[in-house]
């Protein structure tokens, strides 16, 4: 058995059975030998940075890794941004990298690089597999390394001699460790100043961001007044008619300012201590107010639910979660102008039971969780990294990991070009993912953003390259053209109808929503 069959048949048996895929010549043993191991799915992408975005989506709602294989250290380099996005997210992921034969490294062929220190600003776990009785063992390793919580990328770097060559074995997959379990005494600390009185915060990540974590929170916020936040971006947010509901920490500064104004204690479970996104001229990094002091429940690695869970026992033992009541806003109709908020509404009336939400919608999502708090049960994937490009490929592992349930991409004009290619991937999959592109003709949250730093006021140059014009991008040609059927939307009536249609049917769509200027 050569390399790459042992490496295959070695993942298959850790539970890594699809593989988003990128390949080049290095890697054609490794193509090869999906013939031979017909347990792992090979999704072919047609850019890195879908194949590893669209890992992350499969990771978040899986649980378990994918692989992502990618061509030498460029193809490694073009998926970094998605990388960056699934190591915030705390996603299992295996990334296979092909790397030249180790005796042809010393040529310096046109596409040689240094492999482990690209893959270290995003992994917690690299490894050069150095020879074919070797690969499996490291493909085990790696992941256990990419479960062990939180979660995270391994990267195993496969020269092509390693593939290739004979005398290798798959081996059994390697225990994975449980989150650590968070000692009473801190839990009892914290259930002590929530007695205390003081205004208090409990902000919430990871996957206290899930069902269990939020009716826990829920009972300690109903029997103690404490109130709830979630980090701005989660990586994965169940919500919905049932569930509790929790307010995200702001993007902007200022509103995450206040919405942190008054409490006398900021409590962290799975979250870490909120900070600003960007520096601006005369304003704290930091958004954890002077005076505040902040208290430690349960790290991203712990047992974070337990700790909830626990606290709950301690503070509010009688208390039940208080879920959100099943409400949906009404379907908008007529021939106006359409506004993000009318396609919020739509959004919010039709979605699915079920639906996984992949939002990349940026500015003109502003109000989508008003208008889908009380929408059946779904789960909603955020930008965690601000990396742009994530949206299209996330909905991609998500439609894979989750075959029975309907997925939805609500994707920004701008972010959507990074990665459209994922549309490709869509069709030829026949993924059930409707696509809604969000087009504003502006990268608008870089107008926003080109006031708030203190900028000289725009001008035509400045203008020129935050405008998404001359030519306008014709979203319905470009999907058709990768096979997704595609319609136009300039009206809350027509939108309402398609995305009732495309929601109904089967199989990728794509909604090209037209919205009106502010």
């Amino acid at each position: 058995m050569n390399g790459a069959q042992a490496l295959i048949r070695t993942l298959t048996g850790s539970g890594v059975d699809v593989c988003f895929s990128n390949p080049g010549t290095s890697e054609m043993h490794f193509v090869a030998a999906l013939d031979a191991v017909p347990e792992m799915r090979g999704v072919l992408c047609l850019f890195e940075g879908v194949a590893t975005g669209a890992a992350d989506g499969y990771g978040r709602m899986a649980g378990r890794p994918a692989a992502a294989l990618l061509h030498l250290g460029p193809g490694l380099g073009n998926g970094l941004a998605n990388l960056h996005n699934a190591r915030r997210a705390r996603t299992p992921l295996l990334t296979v990298v092909g790397d030249h034969a180790t005796y042809h490294k010393r040529f310096d062929a046109p596409l040689e690089s240094e492999i482990e220190p690209l893959a270290g600003t995003v992994s917690r776990w690299v490894r050069r597999s150095a020879r074919s009785a070797d690969v499996a063992a490291d493909a085990a390793e790696g992941v256990a390394a990419a479960m062990r919580p939180p979660g995270g990328i391994s990267t195993l770097i496969l020269p092509a001699d390693v593939s290739w060559s004979e005398g290798a074995e798959p081996v059994s997959p390697l225990p994975v460790r449980a989150p650590a379990p968070v000692p009473a005494g801190s839990v009892e600390s914290v259930a002590r100043t929530l007695r205390s009185g003081e205004p208090c915060v409990l902000l919430l990540g990871g996957p206290a961001a899930r069902r269990p974590g939020l009716e826990a929170a829920s009972r300690v916020a109903q029997a103690t007044g404490a109130r709830l936040l979630c980090e701005t971006f989660p990586a994965r947010l169940e919500r919905g008619a049932g569930i509790p509901s929790v307010d995200r920490l702001a993007y902007l500064a200022e509103f995450a300012a206040g919405q942190l104004a008054e409490p006398a204690h900021l409590i962290l479970a799975g979250a870490a201590a909120p900070v600003s996104f960007f520096a601006y001229p005369g304003k704290a990094s930091s958004l954890v107010p002077a005076g505040c002091d902040v208290h430690v429940l349960a790290e991203p690695a712990d047992d974070v639910c337990g700790a909830l869970a626990a606290l709950a026992d301690l503070v509010a033992p009688g208390a039940k979660p208080l879920a959100h009541a099943a409400e949906r806003p009404g379907l908008p109709s007529g021939d106006g102008d359409l506004t993000g908020e009318s396609v919020a509404a739509a959004v919010g009336a039709l979605l699915p039971e079920g639906a996984i939400v992949s939002d990349e919608a940026n500015t003109s999502g502003l109000w989508l969780p008003g208008a889908t708090a009380g929408a059946p049960p779904h789960d909603w994937l955020t930008l965690t990294g601000g990396s742009i490009g994530q949206g299209l490929p996330a909905a991609t592992g998500a439609a894979v990991a989750c075959p029975g349930r309907p997925v939805l991409a609500l994707e920004a004009d701008g972010s959507a070009m990074y990665t459209l290619t994922a549309l490709w991937t869509h069709a030829r999959e026949g993924l059930d993912i409707t696509t809604v592109i969000f087009n504003n003709r502006s990268y608008a949250i870089l107008n926003m953003e080109l006031n708030r730093v203190g900028a000289e006021p725009a001008g035509d140059a400045a203008r020129n390259l935050l405008e998404l014009s001359r030519p306008d991008l014709d979203f319905v040609a470009l999907a058709s053209g990768m096979g997704v059927p595609a319609s136009r939307a300039s009206t809350p009536g027509e939108f309402a109808a398609q995305l009732r249609h495309a929601l109904a049917e089967p199989g990728p769509h794509l909604i090209e929503a037209l919205i009106a200027s502010l």
